[in-house]
């Protein structure tokens, strides 16, 4: 089986994925600090990603989409992934 090696700017993957979170939230009607308690998550801790300050865990992208009512995946293609 071949790997496939893809550069990926860090920086702009993690701005693509907060921009999408955000996105999502606005769309829903939803404040920062009522996704963040949805989701379990300090809402200074939410708008650092939103803002593509912090490194997403897959635990923490779990509980925005339940926060959010949307799958992963819905994030992540906004994201343009």
């Amino acid at each position: 089986m071949d790997i496939v090696r893809a550069q990926h700017d860090d920086a702009g993957a993690l701005q693509a994925v907060g921009a999408a979170i955000r996105s999502l939230r606005k769309g829903k009607g939803l404040s920062q600090e009522e996704l963040s308690h949805r989701s379990s998550i300090d809402r200074s801790h939410m708008g650092r990603i939103e803002r593509g300050e912090r490194n997403l865990s897959i635990l923490n992208l779990l509980r925005i989409s339940q926060g959010l009512a949307c799958p992963p995946s819905e994030i992540l293609r906004k994201a343009g992934f």
